[in-house]
């Protein structure tokens, strides 16, 4: 598990094991999701990578691009 601590500007730093493994670029947009006690991050996509999602496309498809939104 990797940690980071919040900067007095409120500004976190993702770990580089984090960044490579989860193929993170400088750009991508991630939303804020409160659980009770537990903050969740997760990449924002596209209404229209969703919907591709949908119609059954390869979700792995959409992860592994750098073009992501």
């Amino acid at each position: 598990m990797s940690t980071a601590t919040v900067s007095s500007k409120y500004q976190i730093s993702i770990p580089k094991e984090v960044r490579e493994s989860m193929h993170i670029q400088p750009g991508q947009q991630f939303e804020f999701i409160p659980m009770g006690a537990i903050l969740q991050l997760a990449p924002k996509i596209s209404v229209k990578k969703l919907r591709g999602i949908a119609r059954g496309a390869n979700p792995a498809h959409y992860r592994d691009r750098k073009d992501r939104v």
